[in-house]
């Protein structure tokens, strides 16, 4: 059994146009300090927000699948493939399946707060294939009621999102209740838990705002809720079946 807690002061920081976005990501990539490394096919995360407004210039991808998830505020997405600004609003997500390669930029508004994260397929599949990608509005995401709290699903079973890096899911679980909140697990996978809102403890173990949980071998988990709470759960196999881009690379133990 395994669980550990990065808090948000000891994940990598980082900054884009000036200072104007700011971010903390849970993953970083290789060469960050702080924060965890790539675990299974989850390669990347970055939590990111601004308070002014900011851009993000014209950047190349391949190969990965780079989901964007708007927490709160808008975002606004540019990519080479359709030529044109497109907006995004909160609780929207985008898939870019970058396969080839794609070229694309990000402008965040006023008060806007997202999610990217990157999952890595099978690049010996996917750098062969063309790029695409999908805009998914909140309102079609799939969301039901748990004994505490109500789970959207981002991908997984009944969302319209759909990426070919094998076995992930994800939920946006909301409007968690004080109290005790659980959930089941799959031993054969490794839950990574963002902490969007909210304060508690896991067994003698504190959590917080912006706290990072990874939770490996484990069927079940109990979290002790101090205040209302909302989490953001990731998924991912405990084994992919292919070479994943950090084990070709070594550059993880």
């Amino acid at each position: 059994m395994s669980v550990e807690i990065v808090s948000k002061h000891h994940q990598a920081q980082g900054a884009f146009d000036f200072g104007r976005i700011r971010e903390n990501k849970p993953i970083g990539f290789p060469h960050e300090k702080g924060g965890a490394t790539s675990m299974s096919n989850l390669f990347y995360w970055a939590h990111a927000w601004s308070d002014t407004g900011g851009l993000i210039d014209t950047h190349p991808h391949q190969g990965f699948e780079i989901m964007s998830y708007v927490i709160s505020g808008q975002l606004s997405h540019y990519d080479t493939k359709f030529d044109r600004w497109l907006g995004l609003n909160q609780g929207d997500a985008q898939v870019i399946r970058a396969g080839n390669g794609i070229s694309h930029a990000e402008k965040v508004l006023p008060g806007g707060e997202f999610f990217q994260i990157w999952f890595d397929p099978n690049l010996s599949k996917s750098l062969k294939k063309e790029a695409t990608y999908s805009d998914i509005k909140s309102m079609e995401f799939p969301v039901v009621d748990m004994s505490n709290g109500k789970s959207k699903t981002i991908i997984g079973e009944g969302s319209p999102m759909e990426i070919d890096t094998e076995g992930i899911s994800v939920l946006d679980i909301s409007e968690i209740k004080s109290g005790q909140w659980s959930m089941s697990l799959q031993k054969d996978a490794v839950y990574s838990i963002y902490v969007l809102k909210g304060e508690g403890k896991y067994n003698q173990g504190a959590i917080a705002q912006d706290d990072f949980m990874i939770v490996k071998n484990e069927d079940n988990i109990d979290i002790q809720f101090d205040s209302e709470a909302r989490l953001f759960v990731i998924k991912s196999p405990a084994n992919v079946s292919y070479t994943t881009y950090a084990e070709s690379q070594g550059a993880f133990a």
